[in-house]
């Protein structure tokens, strides 16, 4: 199999389990999410598919989900290039707090708003628009091309940073990508058209 993009979001996070807005910090995964990592693992090796390359984010949670894969497919040593560009949506100001001292500091309808659009950042942050004005630059010209020629590529990051790479993949417009899910330490495994396109796609369920 190749010409293979699998796509898959870090394990459960402490600020996950905390319901805390996390952005650019920096927290480690919980024992669910180690789990949830090494389940992802078991299903990717179950598929039988050799990667090539991997890419991963600046954010340790992201790091240590793809090194767990990685040594549950029997291949640590895979190169591996890590780039800030592949991080989480920048929450700003948000980050730290939960939705509730979020609501209370700015209202409801606000937060509704940061949370819910395609293109409104809140204070100090990013829209997933401006995550995908970083992210989509970063796979044309890193992850596609390796792809392209015939590699298998895994990609552990974030759940906006993946959002932008799959609106992009499946053509979605912005309602359709903030109503899909991306779950923690589920792989989507595509299957791409030597002009990008999707042929296949397969979601792992844990």
């Amino acid at each position: 199999m190749n010409n293979v993009l699998v796509l898959v979001r870090h394990g459960e996070s402490e600020w996950n389990r905390l319901n805390l807005f996390t952005g650019w910090r920096d927290p480690d995964l919980t024992e669910k999410g180690v789990a949830e990592a090494e389940r992802a693992g078991r299903l990717l090796k179950a598929l039988g598919i050799k990667f090539d390359v991997a890419f991963t984010s600046e954010l340790g949670r992201a790091q240590r989900t793809l090194k767990i894969i990685l040594d549950e497919v029997g291949q640590p040593q895979l190169e591996t290039i890590r780039d800030l560009k592949l991080n989480e949506r920048d929450y700003g100001e948000l980050s730290g707090l939960n939705k509730d001292e979020a609501r209370a500091k700015w209202g409801e309808e606000k937060v509704l708003v940061w949370r819910r659009s395609y293109d409104i950042p809140p204070p100090g942050g990013e829209s997933l628009k401006d995550t995908a004005a970083r992210v989509l630059p970063f796979y044309k010209t890193q992850i596609w091309p390796a792809v392209r020629a015939g590699k298998n590529v895994i990609v552990a990051a974030h759940g906006n940073s993946l959002r932008a790479l799959i609106m992009y993949l499946e053509e979605l417009s912005a309602k359709e990508i903030l109503e899909r899910e991306v779950a923690t330490g589920a792989p989507i495994v595509y299957r791409l058209t030597e002009n990008g396109t999707v042929a296949e796609r397969r979601n792992l369920v844990i």
